[in-house]
């Protein structure tokens, strides 16, 4: 299990102990997207969906579920996050809608989780609120694209 921090010596799952650890700025960004007919995407382009607006909503539920991520993620450690930001883009070339998610905090771990679990939620609520249209939407390639600060410094994706 060498490397694996999640895990005690004997195999056990366990929370991390962070609390030695230097506070610092920390930042992630994630992103996703979801591919859409194109039928669905020109009812979330011009706002006509029945449930609302489709990208304000799924903006306000990535940041809640940036806030949410201690609750859903068994081992992370609820953060002071000091700065969730959602960009939704439509993209008539998926066509669909590309999802980034910015989060910040200042703390002893970083917000890689936080992050992804913004692009997922915010994905997730796409689909709900226009999954009466189009059942074949795809949610894919969520990732990490950056993150920055603690010990392990600075990741880029490779684009």
């Amino acid at each position: 299990m060498s490397g694996l921090t999640h895990f005690d010596p004997q195999g056990q799952a366990h929370m991390v102990d962070v609390s030695a650890k230097a506070h610092t700025n920390r930042v992630a960004v994630a992103s996703g997207c979801v591919k859409m007919s194109t039928e669905a995407y020109e009812i979330v382009t011009e706002g006509n969906a029945k449930k609302g607006d489709v990208l304000a909503v799924a903006r306000l539920a990535g940041i809640m579920g940036a806030k949410k991520t201690a609750d859903l993620i068994p081992l992370c450690h609820p953060l002071p996050i000091t700065k969730v930001a959602v960009e939704l883009t439509v993209d008539p070339d998926l066509p669909g809608v590309l999802v980034q998610a910015t989060v910040k905090t200042s703390g002893q771990t970083g917000v890689e989780m936080e992050a992804l679990t913004a692009v997922s939620t915010a994905c997730l609520t796409i689909y709900d609120m226009m999954k009466a249209v189009d059942k074949a939407m795809e949610i894919s390639a969520i990732r990490l694209v950056l993150k920055d600060g603690g010990k392990s410094g600075r990741y880029e994706a490779s684009t």
